[in-house]
């Protein structure tokens, strides 16, 4: 099979991306059509921001070439080694990890999981499917393509998932407010949201000219 020759990111015939979309697609016609509240459809993406982080771990542990440049870790160098790339895995996924949790207890106290039925249980792991599909899809389909030509920065790369998930965190903030038409027009541009940081993410990837490393 031949290498892919150019980035396919800021073009709409990537089938990753519409992954994306479809994934976003699935919760917006469930929530519309159970009436589910905006508590209700957090928790899907909640679970979304979860497995972007899962993700973020993976595509972190599999890397062969990187680099740590401006990266301490208890006022140490970080080492271009196995062990260091591992801390800073191990890093990233504790500190996500938390930050998820806090969130969790949030929306618990907002849309308690047990109150649910069985089927709406099951409607909302449909919604969560969709989103583990396309993410788990969209990393398989860009895996020889992404720092296929750079070394990429660790330091750089625990900070994509952050801005991933920016949705989310001004859904919480915002989410009192967000209710018919409303709740439509922010899944909608939260849709948006998730194509477009989908398509900066992988084009910055993919990018030969693009320098990931942190600078001095």
């Amino acid at each position: 099979m031949n290498e892919p020759s150019e980035s396919p990111y800021m073009r709409l015939s990537d089938p990753s991306l519409w992954g994306i979309i479809f994934g976003n697609l699935v919760s917006m016609v469930l929530a519309i059509t159970q009436d589910w509240p905006l508590g209700q459809i957090m928790w899907i993406y909640w679970s979304q921001s979860v497995m972007i982080g899962v993700v973020n771990v993976i595509r972190m542990l599999s890397l062969e070439s990187f680099t740590t440049k401006g990266m301490t870790m208890n006022d140490e160098p970080v080492p271009e080694t196995e062990a260091g790339k591992r801390s800073v895995a191990t890093f990233f996924a504790l500190h996500y990890g938390i930050f998820h949790f806090v969130y969790f207890m949030f929306l618990w106290q907002q849309q308690p999981l047990n109150v649910l039925s069985l089927n709406e249980a099951i409607l909302m792991m449909l919604g969560l499917s969709a989103f583990v599909g396309s993410h788990s899809f969209s990393y398989m389909h860009n895996l020889r393509a992404d720092f296929r030509q750079k070394k990429p920065n660790l330091g750089t790369l625990m900070f994509y998932p952050y801005l991933r998930i920016i949705p989310m965190h001004l859904a919480i903030i915002f989410g009192g407010a967000i209710e018919g038409m409303g709740l439509i027009i922010f899944m909608g541009l939260k849709t948006l949201a998730d194509a477009g940081t989908h398509m900066i993410e992988h084009y910055l990837f993919q990018k030969p000219e693009t320098d990931l490393r942190m600078k001095d």
